[in-house]
């Protein structure tokens, strides 16, 4: 499974959307200015990477269940 392009694009996917869900927290923590100017623009790259991965994660399925 390592050596199926589309599951390494879609582990990236998941990746970035963890990284994008640490630094939302990290600045919710810290809170401040940050936070005020941030926080609502985070929370939209979040989603829309989500939506991404949840895409490619469906993509992949498919194709595995297809044989491919």
């Amino acid at each position: 499974m390592l050596h199926d392009p589309l599951f390494i694009v879609v582990a990236i996917a998941c990746l970035v959307v963890v990284a994008i869900l640490m630094v939302g927290i990290g600045g919710f923590a810290r809170g401040g200015e940050f936070n005020r100017k941030h926080a609502n623009r985070i929370m939209r790259y979040r989603i829309i990477a989500q939506a991404i991965a949840v895409v490619l994660i469906l993509v992949f399925v498919y194709f595995r269940r297809m044989g491919g």
